[in-house]
């Protein structure tokens, strides 16, 4: 006979060390499992995690005991019918498109430089420490318009939003300095709005200050928290992957030269990293009716955990889900940053992630730059190094060692 393997524990140690081996058990033998430390129910499928992200039985009214309090008020994931689509339709443009590579681009393209320019002449960095958890929210900051002195006061901020949001085992301590950041974050940005309102410059705080559809503006609250959000999801999307994706690659040195030498691949490596490694490992949803899914029914009103991590990794959706490749013929790069993506690390359908393609420009300009920079890196410590991590996951430390470019070179000459 053939034992039936206990079911994981998802706030044991032996789950945040590599919490892979438990999603094969979950998908096996408990694709809807009660989990008794989170109260809530485990879905691990990728059939069943893509569903509760496009069906609105499933809602985001978790979200308010979930992000509120950080954020310091209601946020585009928590709203749903028309006032998401009017709030999303007020941010959404900035994000995307003619916007997002006229206005911005420059932006992300001059941090990148300054970042890599501290550390050209470096033989060996911690890749996370001096680029990756700085880069994106250098880049919120300066397409904020805010003063780029503040760039460490911000790091401060996002790491404790996120903190807060990533806090399953409910820690008090760091419940208290997630809004704890989260009223600063507000104090700080108040009388930068009404600065703005009365003011407005080509920043995107002017244009969430300006910004009007279907006769509707955000006020102050909504700003507010759509910066903490923007700090929260943006930053730790963005810096986590960029972090995993050089561990990736590093790892696999046949795709880190397939991507040296045609650089069109770094969104296919992207994307691939987003599904093997995905940033946000769960995300939760609250469904208004009862729900069969994968194992049985779900009641009205509970809360749902919908594990990315393993639905990304789902035999039963991929081909050796287990191995990274970035040239996967089950995985389309062309669709990857849309709500057609066929992974769900940025969620799927109404609820798909605003800023996809911010994120996937950050990606593009900071793997190009750093790839520039320094024609050959490796494991400083000889192997890649674990993800850490239970709520959102990658490298905590990724020390390279670095040989500068010929644009190494040139940039310490001039």
């Amino acid at each position: 006979m053939t034992t039936l393997p206990p079911p994981p524990d998802i706030l044991s140690p032996e789950f945040a060390a590599d919490p892979y081996p438990a999603y094969r058990i979950l998908r096996e033998h408990y694709p809807l499992f009660h989990d008794p430390g989170t109260d809530s129910f485990l879905i691990s499928r990728y059939e069943d995690v893509a569903r509760a992200f496009r069906d609105p039985v499933f809602t985001s009214d978790n979200y308010e005991w979930q992000l509120e309090p950080a954020h310091g008020g209601r946020t585009l994931p928590q709203m749903s019918g028309r006032e998401h689509s009017v709030r999303r339709a007020l941010v959404a443009p900035a994000l995307r498109g003619r916007e997002l590579r006229e206005k911005f681009l420059p932006v992300i393209e001059r941090n990148a430089r300054e970042l890599i320019d501290a550390f050209r002449d470096a033989p060996e960095i911690d890749l996370v420490a001096r680029f990756a958890t700085r880069f994106p929210i250098n880049v919120i900051v300066d397409m904020l318009g805010l003063d780029r002195a503040d760039h460490d006061r911000f790091h401060g901020w996002y790491a404790s939003v996120v903190g807060f949001l990533s806090n399953l085992a409910q820690d008090p301590e760091t419940a208290d300095a997630g809004r704890r950041a989260g009223r600063e974050l507000a104090a700080y940005l108040l009388p930068v709005i009404q600065e703005r309102r009365a003011t407005p410059g080509d920043d995107l705080l002017s244009t969430l200050c300006t910004a009007e559809v279907e006769g509707t503006r955000m006020n102050d609250q909504d700003i507010t928290s759509f910066v903490s959000l923007l700090l929260a999801a943006g930053g730790e999307t963005t810096d986590k992957a960029l972090a995993a994706l050089f561990r990736n690659l590093l790892a696999h040195p046949d795709q880190l030269a397939a991507v040296r030498a045609d650089r069109s691949l770094i969104p296919a490596a992207f994307a691939e990293t987003l599904r093997y490694t995905p940033p946000v490992q769960m995300i939760m949803r609250q469904p208004a009716a009862e729900v069969t899914l994968s194992g049985g029914t779900v009641p009205a009103g509970a809360t749902v955990t919908c594990l990315i991590g393993s639905a990304n990794r789902d035999e039963r959706h991929y081909s050796r889900p287990d191995t990274f490749h970035v040239l996967r013929g089950d995985l389309t790069p062309a669709t990857a940053f849309s709500a057609a993506a066929d992974h769900v690390a940025f969620a799927l359908g109404r609820h798909f992630c605003v800023g996809a393609l911010l994120a996937k420009t950050e990606v593009e300009v900071a793997v190009n730059q750093l790839l520039d920079a320094f024609p050959a890196m490796d494991f400083a410590e000889g192997r890649a190094p674990a993800d850490a991590g239970v709520f959102t996951r990658g490298p905590e430390r990724l020390r390279v060692r670095l040989v500068p470019g010929e644009d190494g070179v040139r940039a310490r000459e001039a």
